[in-house]
């Protein structure tokens, strides 16, 4: 069980959405796994795998490392201070995941990006 008030807040209300998203219901799973297993997904691999444009969802926390040249919005758990200024210099969104949930309820059009931990 999360001891974090806003996560476990943040669990049930995707849950609660989930109802008419599997995408909320998965993502809600991610973030109740222990914490040693949240995944944190660097800038270079965000450029590699998304195209220009594309919404994407990290359970855990995004990291600085690399350069990201297209426009993005992501939303995650967590952003390094780096990594939301260099999301920022390409003109794109770093977005809470609440807020994401917020601004589209059906979860449409949004990709679940996450890297194993080794």
């Amino acid at each position: 069980m999360k001891t974090n008030i806003q996560t476990r807040k943040l669990i049930a209300a995707l849950k609660k959405a989930g109802q008419g998203a599997p995408l909320w219901q998965r993502i809600a799973s991610e973030l109740e796994r222990p914490t040693r297993h949240m995944s944190g997904v660097n800038l270079m691999k965000l450029n590699t795998y998304l195209q220009a444009g594309e919404i994407a969802v990290v359970p855990g926390k995004v990291l600085s490392v690399g350069i990201l040249t297209k426009k993005l919005s992501v939303a995650a758990l967590h952003f390094s201070d780096a990594a939301r200024a260099k999301i920022a210099a390409a003109k794109g969104e770093a977005l809470s995941i609440e807020e994401l949930l917020q601004r589209n309820p059906k979860g449409n059009k949004v990709r679940i990006f996450k890297c194993k931990n080794v």
